[in-house]
């Protein structure tokens, strides 16, 4: 992990300090769900697991658990919040208002390498959905949807979204453990030909569709 650089247009790779990659490293593990809602976890057996020292395993677990992906239980036990249908609901609401409109930016961005781009990172993701790669699928749903809202140049919103999906990515994991890939609808292919055609009403209204349906498995996934 210590070997992993950044890059900088202006000066080349940057290494980045051991925290900052510890914070990814448990972000990602948050993010698509290797800890399960509830399941508690000890920064002892984190830093053991992960090899690394106390400090920017501390450090990473304060700023998660400021993000909301991670909650205090006590006993220097950490756990993934686990969601209730308040909690969807509320979720719902603000990925609904905040979703759609940055398709509607992107789309009013895109250019033909960006569609052509995010539509190999769509059929990626209808390949892992064919092969039944839980963990694939999670990383390539996640991909699609990041890359679109980096292609929206709308920083705040985007910052804002990816603390949502730190809040209900674990959630679905379990779904998808529970009903398997080939259940999981997505209105990607919507979003796609709206990207196309630069539309970003048809982008907007493709995105609020595929954040109902998203939401709603989970919400069925938890009851």
């Amino acid at each position: 992990m210590a070997g992993q650089t950044s890059t900088s247009p202006v000066s080349g790779p940057i290494r980045l300090p051991a925290h900052e990659l510890v914070y990814r490293d448990l972000r990602d593990q948050v993010l698509f769900g290797e800890f399960e809602p509830g399941q508690p976890v000890t920064i002892q057996g984190l830093t053991e697991s992960m090899g690394v020292g106390m400090t920017p395993v501390r450090e990473a677990l304060r700023r998660l658990t400021a993000e909301g992906a991670l909650e205090f239980l006590g006993n220097r036990r950490i756990a993934v919040p686990v969601l209730d249908s308040r909690a969807v609901e509320e979720l719902t609401v603000a990925r609904k208002a905040l979703e759609p409109e940055l398709a509607r930016r992107a789309a009013q961005r895109a250019g033909a390498e960006d569609v052509a781009r995010l539509t190999a990172i769509d059929a990626a993701l209808d390949d892992a959905i064919r092969r039944g790669d839980v963990h694939r699928y999670l990383v390539e749903n996640h991909r699609f949807h990041a890359d679109l809202n980096a292609l929206a140049n709308a920083p705040i919103l985007t910052e804002m979204v990816d603390r949502l999906w730190l809040r209900f990515g674990p959630s679905l994991r379990v779904v998808c453990g529970q009903f398997g890939t080939r259940n999981l609808p997505d209105l990607h292919k919507d979003v796609l030909a709206a990207l196309a055609s630069q539309d970003g009403a048809a982008a907007a209204e493709a995105m609020d569709g595929d954040v109902t349906q998203g939401m709603e498995q989970i919400r069925q996934g938890l009851v």
